[in-house]
């Protein structure tokens, strides 16, 4: 069964730090994409990182050069290294996949939606 569990969110002043975990079950990074999503209250969920099979990684320009992605495929997961938070990165952060499962021999690919994490940061 494939399951996201996204963990640690929390209440960080501006100028602090968090990082996010995203713990994967069902399939392995290494054929899986993982990506980060946020969603602020009243407004639609954007896309802010990604970190591919092949390491290869993406950042939405609201959060280059303050987060970074990385992947530990020995433990299956992704994590998001926030630092010099602002008050605009409050939202609930999710992480979504796009992996491919070899199914007796066929592979079939998805995408799922793991629950969201709260982060808030205050001025």
């Amino acid at each position: 069964e494939v399951q996201l569990q996204a963990s640690g969110g929390g209440l960080v002043q501006a100028g602090g730090s968090l990082r996010l975990s995203c713990a994967a079950s069902g399939f392995t990074l290494d054929n899986a994409a993982i990506g980060w999503f946020r969603q602020a209250p009243g407004k639609e969920r954007e896309g802010i990182s990604c970190i591919s099979a092949d390491d290869s990684t993406y950042y939405s320009d609201s959060v280059k050069g303050r987060f970074t992605i990385t992947s530990d495929v020995a433990k299956n997961t992704v994590y998001l290294q926030m630092n010099s938070l602002k008050p605009e990165d409050t939202g609930v952060y999710y992480c979504n996949a796009e992996y491919a499962t070899d199914e007796s021999g066929t592979w079939v690919v998805g995408r799922y939606w793991g629950q969201g994490t709260q982060v808030t940061v205050s001025s």
